[in-house]
């Protein structure tokens, strides 16, 4: 199950977010999302647990817990949706010149 855990310290590694998870079951990733210009936290990650009674548990026990300072937030990860050019409006908005 793929977890989503946000809110997070800047300060937060790769290892400490695992760290969080472990007690609870087998964790098989965690990773925290970093910005591509400047290589900083972006305050938010993601973490891959095989057994989902065990991420569930973790789920509900670890949403709103402090660490460093701070409230995080836990909860299953959504897909990411696909992102549409034309927004909802389903028009076209192309450049429309009456020749007559």
């Amino acid at each position: 199950m793929n977890i989503y855990v946000s809110n997070l310290s800047f300060n937060v590694q790769d290892e400490d977010l695992k760290g969080f998870f472990e007690p609870y079951g087998e964790v098989t990733s965690a990773r925290i999302i970093n910005d591509k210009a400047t290589g900083q936290s972006r305050g938010f990650g993601f973490v891959e647990m095989t057994d989902e009674a065990a991420a569930r548990k973790a789920i509900a026990e670890l949403n709103d817990a402090t660490v460093e300072g701070r409230n995080i937030k836990v909860m299953e990860a959504r897909p990411k949706e696909e992102k549409s050019f034309r927004g909802n409006s389903g028009g076209g908005g192309g450049f429309r010149k009456s020749r007559w």
